[in-house]
């Protein structure tokens, strides 16, 4: 067998996945899924009051040590499945009402999950298909997935590379996310939505989400106006208030690895002042941004973790 070196995310470790070796994502060549099932806690035209049905990948290419869904970017939960085990659950989904099928963390399985939506396709998928990633993308790969992918809701962490390094182990964040966000513009198309089961859904476009962490309004707004700026209403913002201090949670629980992180980043054992949020929006609103999505006061006390509790594959059968 011929190694193959793996270079699908802007890391390019170079490891030969098809043998079993693993990357900084956790992943081999084997198809994780940890969840997949109606999910009601994304921007309203993506959840709907239907739900989008949301397929969650084990591993993850960041190593955010803020990141709410450790236990599945760590490969800690999840099962082995197949294309068409992941097929099969996009067809589930839709049964259940879906708005659409959203992929989430799918980079470092990129091309199964391509194989995935065409066998879906094939049987009968007809929902828009959602990208739901970190943002630390290939631009070359995001030109690949034209005509498989609808959606992109992607994150924009950080505009200071030093931050990137400083909380998701990678030096070069702000460059590679705007590379990989201009082909996810280019490629996807300006937003559009329609109306299906008497609820707005986007069927095309691009999200951007940008998460105001502890001690960090100014790059936060220095990722809006960036955006702004360059994209203007060719995307949509969604500017989130639910950071939850989930380091100095899982410190107090004896958690030597959260711990570490913890002493190193002494700033993410707080919660964001409501203040702050309040500023970074009125920022966005001074800049001129329109129609953008927005958190109520407190949200980071609702749980917008799900129960990673392996739901929704098949169970031992042969899929589609």
């Amino acid at each position: 067998m011929t190694a193959v070196s793996c270079d699908i995310c802007p890391r390019g470790c170079s490891v030969d996945r098809a043998s079993g070796q693993r990357g900084v994502c956790g992943a081999s060549d084997e198809l994780v899924v940890a969840r997949a099932a109606l999910h009601f806690w994304e921007e309203p035209p993506i959840s709907g009051e239907s739900g989008s049905g949301t397929v969650f990948f084990g591993n993850c290419p960041l190593r955010c040590n803020y990141c709410q869904n450790t236990v599945i970017a760590h490969g800690d939960v999840g099962q082995v499945v197949s294309v068409a085990d992941v097929a099969r659950m996009c067809l589930d989904l839709q049964e259940q009402g879906a708005l659409n099928i959203n992929f989430v963390t799918p980079t470092h399985y990129t091309t199964q999950v391509r194989e995935a939506t065409v066998l879906a396709r094939s049987k009968g998928l007809h929902l828009p298909v959602v990208w739901n990633t970190g943002g630390y993308e290939r631009a070359d790969v995001i030109r690949g997935n034209a005509g498989t992918v609808d959606v992109y809701l992607t994150d924009f962490k950080y505009a200071d590379a030093a931050l990137g390094e400083r909380y998701s182990r990678v030096s070069d964040y702000p460059d590679r996310a705007l590379e990989a966000l201009d082909a996810m513009v280019e490629t996807a198309g300006p937003l559009e939505y329609d109306e299906y089961r008497g609820q707005e859904r986007l069927v095309r476009g691009v999200v951007v989400r940008h998460l105001l962490l502890p001690g960090n309004l100014e790059d936060s707004k220095r990722v809006v106006r960036l955006l702004h700026e360059r994209y203007g209403s060719a995307i949509r913002l969604s500017l989130m208030n639910q950071y939850t201090p989930v380091l100095a949670t899982a410190a107090a629980a004896g958690d030597a690895r959260a711990a570490a992180e913890l002493a190193r980043c002494p700033e993410l054992a707080g919660r964001v002042p409501d203040w702050q949020y309040e500023e970074l929006l009125d920022f966005a609103d001074a800049l001129g941004v329109e129609d953008y999505f927005w958190q109520e006061g407190g949200a980071c006390e609702e749980s917008f973790i799900p129960a990673f509790t392996s739901e929704g594959w098949a169970n031992g059968g042969d899929g589609v």
